[in-house]
């Protein structure tokens, strides 16, 4: 077996994206030998919390590896004869599709609970995870070993607020759980039918949704309280609109664009002090 020296770096520069604490948190032993590991000896996490891999990502992940090879070890940890993975699935996916006999990892000893977190760690800080599966990776953590939201929040470097509107998502019915994983309809989707509380209207707006004939705005308006004598709501422009969406799935909150003769004001809505900064973070770098 050919080993090669790590030269003490952290894991957070062999995983691009990642802040070093986050996986310190996980792992705080950080100095670790880079092995060649046979790939026929690695099995799959059970604690993956990505289900759905695109080909087109899996496509191009398979270029790169054939012209320059595997340039982020695969981290693993030790499982009787064999080796379990922890962290890399899809590399080691792509070098199985390539034939590859051998793949870089770093061999570590973890916990189930530290498994779970550099796994969900590793996708979040690349966002390959679709909302309903970040929802159930937050969900084991919490139901499996006893962690608070904010437990889980600093674990993973979220604010606490988000990682509570992700899991209320969990709220939702099956089948719209589902729409979201398959990419059918946006987060924000989801986020929006959680205001309604009736189930029958609930399941009117997801299939119109489905269908395209309302979106995220048209429901957030159909699932207002409605006051006796309420004037009708003038309608807005198409384009309008268009970029008030365009807005909402990029800061994941409801955002308003009121113009009138080339002048407004875009309003941009939150609902806790830990959203407010989240927001300005993400407007500052925007």
């Amino acid at each position: 077996m050919h080993v090669k020296p790590a030269l003490g770096r952290g894991l957070g520069s062999l995983i691009p994206g990642v802040k070093s604490s986050y996986i310190e948190r996980a792992l705080p032993d950080i100095r670790q030998e880079v092995l060649q590991v046979e790939v026929a000896k690695i099995h799959p996490n059970p604690r993956q919390p990505r289900q759905r891999f695109s080909p087109g990502e899996l496509e191009d992940l398979i270029a790169s590896i054939k012209e320059h090879g595997i340039l982020q070890p695969l981290i693993v940890t030790r499982d009787g004869e064999g080796y379990e993975l922890v962290a890399g699935e899809r590399r080691l996916r792509a070098s199985r599709t390539l034939g590859l006999t051998h793949v870089p990892a770093i061999v570590r000893e973890a916990t189930e609970q530290q498994k779970l977190e550099l796994a969900l760690i590793e996708n979040i800080q690349r966002q390959d995870l679709n909302a309903v599966e970040e929802a159930y990776a937050y969900k084991a953590l919490i139901d499996e070993f006893q962690l608070t939201q904010e437990d889980v929040a600093r674990r993973v470097g979220k604010n606490r607020s988000t990682v509570a509107n992700i899991l209320r998502l969990l709220d939702l019915p099956e089948e719209i759980l589902q729409a979201v994983q398959e990419g059918r309809i946006m987060k924000s989707h989801a986020r929006t039918l959680l205001a309604e509380e009736d189930p029958k209207k609930q399941d009117h707006l997801f299939r119109l949704m489905l269908s395209g004939h309302m979106t995220v705005r048209e429901v957030e308006e159909r699932t207002k309280p409605q006051g006796k004598g309420t004037p009708a709501k003038k309608v807005k422009d198409p384009n309008i609109l268009a970029h008030e969406e365009r807005l909402r799935e990029i800061l994941g909150t409801k955002v308003e664009i009121f113009e009138k003769r080339g002048h407004g004001k875009v309003s941009v809505h939150f609902y806790s002090r830990e959203e407010l900064f989240e927001l300005l973070d993400k407007l500052s770098d925007l």
